[in-house]
């Protein structure tokens, strides 16, 4: 059987180093925030070439921190995906924001088109006022930033990066989180980038929001037990911070390896027939969080059962969109001229294996699998 992810191949490949860590945390005896967990937003921060690093509780925490880090809560529209995790969207609700969910473009990134023309006609008595734009990386690949950003200016709305699948990439020799007042990233175990249980963290290149933050994770607190503002309990475990210190050393590594792999999917799948292999756009650098195929509504569910019978294990990113799931299904607004290509793409896209461990053997072998079955 071949793995869709394997998250514990990644423990395996830097056991030693992740037991020695834990085991100093430990034998520390800090068991909540300290030297590990600011150690790790510093380290992590200077990976992504941000100023500052505040690490928390999961990917779901760091969206809503970012969004009531700048204030944003009843009364105000942030603009989304459907074509997402659901975290991305209940993030929203949860600060008693108003979602409002675009179709995708060709790349898996937030419409441009569709915001825009979302944006010109918004009704100006509209219970909701757009303050936000949170363009999601997906899986692996950078938004469209530069268009994202001259709406944002056009409409003075803050953006707030989701980067929780695209660790490291990169558009126009740019990293993710560079054009945004935040950038919110889970450390889920599947993640590019990924703990042993949950976690998450947001980069910052504004102290005073960095200061908010850290504040608002923690009860509000400037002083302990002194809640100068209201805020919440989302702190990285110290745990989570010293073992996610040890995979950040081998996150580049494990990038190049992701990329290679694909490049051999490239390869070794080009040239069949109505297959769809994952585009780039121009100037970007993906990271490959998921390696997705898009084989049509028609042959999609035939080829996941053939590749589970072969032992090749497979998923779909995601099966229903959120604006169809029972818990939102009629009750969140879309943008102008609905959700086609979400809706379609849910039908249609299928994730190979992927993870830096997968083996060149494994990745023909998926290769085989496909071929044979398409």
């Amino acid at each position: 059987m071949i793995p869709q992810t394997d998250p514990k191949a990644g423990y395996l490949a830097q056991q030693a180093e992740i037991d020695a860590a834990i085991r100093r945390v430990l034998e520390g005896g800090r068991y909540i925030l300290g030297d590990e967990v600011s150690g790790f937003e510093a380290e992590f921060a200077a990976y992504a070439g941000a100023a500052h690093g505040i690490a928390c509780a999961s990917g779901t925490d760091a969206l809503i921190l970012a969004l009531r880090a700048l204030e944003i809560g009843p009364g105000d529209a942030v603009f989304t995906v459907s074509h997402t995790a659901v975290a991305t969207v209940a993030a929203i609700e949860l600060t008693g924001a108003t979602p409002v969910l675009l179709d995708v473009d060709d790349y898996y990134g937030l419409d441009v088109a569709q915001l825009e023309a979302t944006l010109a006609q918004w009704p100006a008595d509209a219970a909701a006022k757009p303050r936000a734009i949170i363009p999601v990386h997906l899986y692996g690949q950078a938004a469209d930033m530069p268009a994202i950003a001259a709406i944002a200016a056009k409409y003075d709305l803050a953006i707030i990066e989701d980067g929780s699948q695209a660790h490291g990439a990169r558009l126009g020799g740019i990293g993710i989180g560079h054009w945004g007042a935040l950038c919110a990233y889970s450390l889920y175990p599947t993640k590019n980038l990924g703990a042993i249980g949950d976690g998450g963290i947001i980069t910052s290149n504004d102290a005073g929001l960095t200061q908010r933050l850290k504040e608002l994770r923690e009860y509000g607190w400037r002083e302990r037990y002194v809640s100068a503002i209201a805020g919440m309990n989302s702190r990285l475990d110290p745990i989570q911070a010293a073992i996610l210190r040890v995979k950040l050393t081998r996150l580049a590594q494990d990038t190049a390896q992701r990329q290679a792999i694909a490049k051999r999917y490239d390869a070794g799948l080009a040239g069949i027939a109505d297959l769809a292999l994952p585009a780039s756009r121009v100037g970007a650098e993906q990271v490959y969080h998921q390696y997705v195929i898009d084989v049509g509504p028609e042959r999609r569910d035939g080829l996941r059962a053939k590749l589970t019978e072969a032992g090749i294990g497979n998923l779909v990113h995601y099966p229903v969109p959120v604006h169809l799931q029972p818990a939102y299904q009629g009750r969140v607004m879309l943008g102008r001229g609905g959700l086609a290509r979400t809706e379609r793409a849910a039908l249609s896209i299928l994730s190979l294996p992927m993870f830096p461990q997968l083996s060149d053997a494994q990745a023909d072998a998926v290769i085989a699998a496909v071929r044979a079955a398409l």
